[in-house]
């Protein structure tokens, strides 16, 4: 019996060792999210814009918002599409990254959207976001592209301290949801129009996007 009793204590002890061991391992990841939308409405591209960048700001103090001049008069047929952009491709910075297993975060550009913004989400010590949107004019309406990619910090000493800041202010992930889903909702709002989503990655649970704006408060 107590040979038995011994045997459960050591074993208990070394889980408990596996799983501190595990809190305690440092890890960085990088994780990328986009998401598509499809926008029916006849609205201009001005209205639109304007829509984007009010649910753009309800979750950002602070974006970068460019409405570029058309280079044509026609409205294309197909809409345009984000396109990612590795900043470090070719340096020697990028094969190093690659060399450790490491994606480095890459950056959306917007060609032949009608509206575009850029807003930064920082917290020290535990994680950095850019997130991107592109507004495309085409015939049959708009597209709305939205992208996010972010390191993620997890474990090591720091992680106490990462959690609190989560509780908080939000995860990371949380806050690139909820600020996507809120320029595609304020758009739904601004034009009545008929939203739909085309492509999203991780995948969504349901239409969020068709819910009100007033229905949700900033995630935490």
């Amino acid at each position: 019996m107590a040979r038995s009793f011994i045997l459960a204590v050591t074993c208990i002890g070394i889980a408990g060792c596996g799983t501190t061991n595990n809190y305690l391992t440092e890890k960085s990841t990088t994780i990328e999210y986009y998401r598509i939308f499809d926008i029916k409405t006849s609205a201009d591209r001005q209205s639109l814009a304007q829509a984007a960048s009010k649910g753009l700001g309800r979750n950002v103090n602070n974006a970068q918002e460019v409405m570029p001049i058309p280079s044509s008069f026609e409205i294309p047929t197909v809409p345009g599409r984000f396109q990612l952009v590795d900043p470090l491709a070719g340096s020697r910075l990028a094969a190093l990254a690659g060399g450790a297993g490491v994606l480095a975060p890459r950056i959306a550009t917007c060609d032949g959207a009608v509206w575009t913004a850029t807003a930064d989400r920082v917290i020290e010590r535990s994680n950095s976001m850019r997130l991107s949107a592109c507004l495309f004019q085409y015939k049959g309406g708009y597209h709305l592209d939205l992208y996010a990619a972010f390191r993620k910090e997890e474990g090591g000493l720091l992680q106490f301290s990462r959690t609190m800041a989560n509780a908080m202010v939000g995860t990371p992930e949380q806050w690139a949801e909820k600020t996507m889903l809120d320029v595609a909702r304020s758009i739904k709002a601004s034009s009545g129009g008929e939203v739909t989503l085309l492509e999203a990655q991780p995948a969504i649970a349901g239409t969020p996007w068709l819910d009100s704006l007033d229905t949700f408060r900033a995630a935490k």
